[in-house]
């Protein structure tokens, strides 16, 4: 990396860091990232970003010489966090270390790539074959569903090149995409008085009953295949037998094949309740695909690139893993995609969240040696 590129990181650590800690207060619930979306954008234009705009599906976006019909190099980092929370986050920082729920996934991560942006339209750096464009992106976290990524793979589509999602720490490099199904199953039944009308059906049992199903069962082995009910509720009262009770459930699976096998239990499981003569509604929440056909080499390149840059600058080789990802969509369309991180930190998906203050360093250096190896000296 170059000497000006480095003494700028060295110059603008205070910045970047007052910038994390700023967002990281900032409530952004997926498909709530309103206060979030704005404050990006304000930023990126405050610091000398020029046609950024934020879409229908609330992503950031700031294009650097994208012009109709050029091919596209997507680098993008999450704004949503898994907290419902609407008021301010709670923040502190201890012991070397930032703790807010969100500050890593994806808060931290962001905050590079924001100051990246910064550094290319402060510059007015120009991309050598392919028009780049930073996205501060939406709806990755569960329920979001994937909005943000999908968003833009429908708005760019083939013009889309490659595609860098800067999501978790420096240890992993993911490098296939775990695709899922999430489901709310609710089951009716007549209920009654819990004395006066024993033996009729009770719909929290049959929901109990269902679950002892759906969890007696062997995965496929062909790849990593899991399930989980995550949450259960129903009833009325100690003394009623319950009318309605229901669930949340997904499957998820790296392999196609195998999420097919899950879905098929799934539905037979409910059709056998179904069967019984009980009410059983199903919605479907949420699908994140899995790996399409992304040509080998290409999308080889692309992961030895990130792990190369994670090792240069944090001394740490990240190990390829499976993830369900913003990258799951561009790569179920056959567009080469990674993701890494560019911090050190725990407990995410906590409210003990913490990330290490120390690695903030590093991970800029990830993100700028990246992104600037895609625009001309």
């Amino acid at each position: 990396m170059k000497k000006e590129v480095i003494d700028y990181i060295d110059q603008h650590k205070q910045e970047a860091y007052d910038l994390l800690l700023t967002m990281a207060r900032i409530p952004s619930p997926s498909n709530h990232e309103e206060k979030r979306a704005e404050f990006c954008k304000k930023w990126l234009e405050d610091h000398g970003a020029d046609h950024v705009y934020i879409d229908e599906a609330l992503n950031v976006i700031y294009p650097v010489g994208c012009e109709e019909g050029k091919p596209i190099v997507v680098f993008m980092a999450h704004t949503d966090v898994v907290f419902p929370d609407m008021e301010e986050l709670p923040l502190k920082v201890e012991d070397g270390k930032i703790l807010a729920p969100g500050i890593g996934d994806d808060t931290a991560n962001l905050a590079a790539l924001m100051m990246t942006a910064e550094y290319v339209a402060k510059n007015h750096l120009v991309p050598k074959d392919a028009g780049i464009l930073f996205v501060a992106n939406s709806g990755e976290e569960g329920l979001g569903n994937l909005k943000g990524s999908r968003k833009i793979c429908e708005t760019f589509g083939s013009r889309i090149k490659e595609l860098y999602s800067f999501d978790g720490t420096t240890d992993n490099v993911t490098n296939r995409a775990v695709g899922s199904k999430r489901y709310r199953v609710e089951v009716l039944t007549e209920g009654g008085h819990s004395y006066g009308a024993f033996g009729n059906r009770n719909a929290i049992a049959y929901l109990a009953s269902m679950i002892d199903d759906l969890y007696c069962m062997k995965v496929p082995d062909k790849g990593r295949t899991t399930y989980n009910v995550g949450q259960i509720s129903g009833g009325t009262s100690i003394n009623t037998i319950a009318q309605q009770a229901e669930m949340l459930y997904e499957f998820r699976s790296d392999e196609a094949e195998d999420l097919a096998f899950m879905e098929r239990h799934f539905n037979a499981v409910v059709e056998a309740y179904r069967a019984k003569g009980v009410a059983v509604n199903v919605e479907l929440l949420g699908e994140r695909p899995c790996m399409g056909d992304v040509d080998p080499e290409k999308h080889e390149n692309l992961l030895q690139k990130a792990r190369k840059v994670v090792l240069e600058h944090s001394g740490i080789d990240p190990e390829f893993k499976s993830g369900s990802t913003d990258c799951n969509i561009p790569l179920s369309l056959g567009i080469p995609s990674v993701c890494l991180g560019t911090y050190e930190g725990g407990k995410a998906h906590t409210r003990e969240e913490w990330v290490s203050a120390d690695s903030l360093y590093a991970g800029y250096k990830i993100a700028f040696d990246l992104i600037l190896s895609y625009f001309n000296d």
